[in-house]
């Protein structure tokens, strides 16, 4: 893209000497694609937490609008019945380990006392069988004891991801069952979570493509371009009232914690490349709806209306009012007074 800053003097002209003149010259931006969208959650972006143990909520560490990170404890149940679980199933361990030592203890002396043929072989395979079915208690107990310190492990209730809780729909003090399933205790809301869902007309869908940058502006910043990139397209039309769109995801680059879901914004997808009239986006104004430019005078700067098409990198596409190599002032020179369209002074 071509450089657009040049000073000027001219001794004939002292009003204009204080402004900073700029050549209007031809350059490439993108063709565009305007259309509306909304700024929506992503797929799977949105987690309700919950519990897996039954009792009442000992302590619950967040609110609504609370940052939390990935495994960090938000919420903890009494764990006074668990700990007496545990303690039975370790009680059950020590009592079946004693009974299989003692049957291992009933088994080898078996064992020697049929070596001498003082017992029969029934009475043997007896104690080996009874053997055998006491280490399978022992076995059980220790598998019951772990499935009671993985519950244990539940009593701490943890952020599976890193976010915003966006609700809480329970309180310390009351008690939750779960029994069938897991009560909801708050929602997260992950990070990068937001991304803009724009509705393209079938007549542009076809020009547009994955990757194609895009701006958008929302309502509460209007001033503001935020930035992005297309990341899909839906291949199933959406029809509102007879009229063909197709879902085009956008991916926000920048400031999306800015944005909140179901925002409405007017999108501008770049979609391909033309040659355009470009000047500096600072040698824009605005009066309302009017956009002027302000250029040399014969006493002093003129304000010239145009009309505007693509600003793409602080450059913005003439489309009328400003013609090849007209010399368009950066700022209007101080103390001058811009003379209206249309008038001479």
């Amino acid at each position: 893209m071509a450089g657009f800053y040049v000073l000027r003097s001219n001794m004939r002209q002292p009003a204009v000497e204080a402004a900073r003149v700029i050549h209007a010259e031809r350059g490439m931006v993108g063709n565009i694609v305007n259309a509306t969208g909304t700024v929506r959650l992503r797929v799977g972006s949105e987690v309700r937490v919950g519990s897996q143990l039954s009792g009442i909520v000992k302590k619950l560490n967040v609110t609504v609008g609370s940052r939390v990170r990935a495994g960090e404890v938000i919420a903890q149940i009494d764990d006074a019945p668990i700990q007496a679980r545990l303690a039975q199933a370790e009680a059950q361990v020590e009592l079946d380990r004693a009974s299989m030592d003692r049957a291992n203890a009933n088994f080898e002396r078996a064992r020697q006392l049929m070596s001498h043929g003082l017992i029969p072989a029934q009475q043997e395979q007896d104690l080996q069988l009874a053997l055998g079915e006491a280490k399978a208690r022992y076995e059980k107990s220790l598998r019951d004891r772990d499935v009671v310190k993985v519950d244990r492990g539940y009593v701490d209730i943890r952020a599976p991801i890193s976010g915003v809780v966006s609700s809480v729909s329970t309180q310390e003090g009351e008690t939750v069952a779960a029994s069938f399933t897991a009560p909801t205790f708050v929602t997260i809301i992950g990070d990068n979570a937001l991304q803009l869902v724009a509705m393209v007309d079938e007549t542009d869908i076809a020009s547009v493509r994955s990757g194609n940058p895009a701006t958008f502006t929302v309502d509460s910043y209007p001033s503001r371009d935020f930035p992005g990139a297309v990341e899909s397209i839906a291949p199933k039309a959406t029809i509102v009232s007879g009229v063909v769109n197709y879902e085009v995801a956008i991916n926000i680059r920048k400031d999306a914690q800015l944005l909140k879901p179901d925002m409405t914004a007017n999108v501008s997808v770049q979609t391909a490349q033309h040659e355009a009239l470009l000047v500096p986006a600072a040698a824009v104004h605005r009066d309302g709806e009017q956009s002027f430019v302000y250029v040399p005078g014969k006493r002093g700067p003129d304000r010239r209306s145009v009309i505007v098409g693509t600003k793409e990198k602080g450059m913005v596409e003439m489309k009328r009012g400003i013609s090849d190599g007209d010399d368009v002032l950066l700022t209007p020179a101080s103390g001058q007074e811009a003379t209206p369209p249309g008038q001479s002074k």
